[in-house]
């Protein structure tokens, strides 16, 4: 049963990715933090989540923003290089804190507003931060969304964009994790992540990719922007008061 539940969420949530280029990666780790161990938990989204915005590139790749990445790769290569120096393995309510506050930052401070992806230092600052917060709380969208509120490009070159470098960001997660497990904090193996939950995990998340940017092409420009604003928001504060609710308990 936990795993129907779980292969379930990687659909929907594979499905949300496709059509806004967000939010789904949120839900998910949501509900695997509530099944499995932090370290298992974290492998299972990267694996699923690398594939789901690996497979929304390949459906929208001719409109990667590839100018982005150099810089993008800078900041992540140096969040990665701290979370290796410490091997830190993370309690994520302050970190959820801090990333849903992110988007209503942004929106509350006219300095703020000016971020745009396009702009070397901002990639660079979007890539330290991103892939941060994903090794910290295995999920970054509020945070990443931000970063582009003011890129003024069309809703598929923001997906396939977001779909790339979230790629990169959960492979890397994928990767700090595997060590953690085997050299900081071994766990007990988990019946309930085997190689088939993974697969089928992954299999899953293509379908829902494919079926999300299909639907993707019912919205146009406007429609997309104004959808996804509140949405941001909703899941920003959804990740404050979880994270509240759980520093609170803990």
């Amino acid at each position: 049963m936990t795993a129907a539940a779980i292969l379930l969420t990687v659909l929907l949530t594979a499905v949300i990715s496709g059509v806004l280029g967000m939010a789904g990666g949120l839900m998910l780790m949501a509900v695997l933090a509530s099944i499995l161990p932090v370290t298992g938990a974290m492998i299972l989204h990267g694996a699923v989540q690398a594939t789901s915005n690996g497979a929304r590139f390949l459906f929208l790749r001719d409109r990667m923003m590839w100018s982005v990445l150099p810089w993008y790769g800078i900041g992540a290569a140096i969040a990665v290089l701290l979370f290796v120096s410490i091997a830190f393995v993370p309690e994520p309510a302050l970190v959820l804190i801090v990333v849903g506050s992110f988007p209503w930052i942004a929106r509350l401070l006219p300095a703020l507003r000016g971020l745009d992806v396009r702009n070397r230092h901002t990639a660079t600052f979007c890539g330290l931060t991103v892939t941060g917060a994903q090794l910290l709380a295995g999920a970054s969208g509020p945070l990443l969304d931000a970063f582009y509120l003011e890129t003024k490009v069309d809703r598929r070159t923001i997906v396939a964009t977001k779909a790339f470098t979230q790629t990169v960001g959960h492979l890397l997660k994928i990767g700090y994790y595997v060590w953690v497990s085997r050299t900081v904090l071994p766990e007990l193996p988990d019946d309930r992540l085997s190689p088939w939950l993974i697969a089928g995990g992954m299999a899953l998340a293509v379908a829902g990719a494919r079926i999300g940017t299909r639907l993707l092409d019912r919205f146009d420009d406007r429609q997309f922007r104004r959808v996804t604003g509140p949405v941001i928001l909703a899941l920003g504060a959804v990740c404050v008061l979880k994270g509240v609710r759980d520093l609170l308990a803990s």
